[in-house]
């Protein structure tokens, strides 16, 4: 028997709930406690690390190759982001024929299409999504690759090093945007087994998400 298709778009709306619940609380608890989150533990380990490039003043060659290790993991996810975009839109022609497959009743075959449309474009834009946050790291990251080698060879320029701090942990943010959209696409991808699966995922990544996020 086909599930009604308003308990489908309920379970969607109450997986980004949980979502949504779960980062307020990780918000609200970073704010009291700063060493809670794995996010600011990153942020301090990233400012430390400029700091200690612009002081030994001869480390240009060990941060280029930091910064490069970086931009190489950035493009990579980005590649990949292409690639899975590309593979979700090669899936559009057949959703028709899936969705009468797995909706066999007239009844939910009428709505059964949309719908299938309907996770194909939310799926679709968390690999947009993914993509642009990934291009933005490399971006931000061939920036710094500039600005820490001016803030080591010549401290009397206008670069300051809470500019670089600044640009550095910015490009870190873009790449952890990108790869949590990767991990929200994971519920997503079930949800076209059904509505059921969708809400064990989503628990499951809040769960793993919880583990992850916490500092060492």
């Amino acid at each position: 028997m086909p599930i009604p298709l308003p308990f489908d778009l309920l379970a969607f709306a109450g997986s980004s709930g949980l979502i949504l619940i779960y980062y307020l609380f990780l918000r609200l608890r970073a704010h009291r406690d700063p060493d809670f989150s794995v996010h600011g533990f990153n942020r301090k380990v990233r400012t430390a690390w400029v700091e200690m490039v612009a002081r030994s003043g001869k480390m240009d060659v060990l941060a280029v190759q930091t910064l490069r290790n970086s931009v190489m993991a950035a493009n990579f996810m980005a590649s990949t982001s292409v690639l899975l975009i590309v593979g979700t839109l090669n899936l559009s022609d057949r959703i028709e024929k899936w969705a009468g497959a797995w909706h066999p009743d007239t009844a939910a075959a009428s709505w059964a299409g949309e719908l299938w449309l309907i996770k194909l474009g939310l799926l679709l834009l968390v690999f947009f999504i993914a993509f642009y946050c990934f291009t933005m790291a490399i971006r931000f990251f061939n920036h710094v690759g500039y600005m820490i080698n001016l803030l080591a060879g010549l401290p009397e320029t206008d670069i300051s090093h809470a500019q670089v701090c600044t640009y550095l942990n910015r490009a870190g943010a873009y790449y952890s945007y990108g790869t949590r959209s990767f991990f929200f696409s994971l519920p997503l991808i079930l949800w076209f087994f059904g509505p059921y699966p969708l809400i064990l995922a989503t628990i499951v990544l809040i769960a793993a998400l919880y583990k992850m996020d916490r500092a060492p």
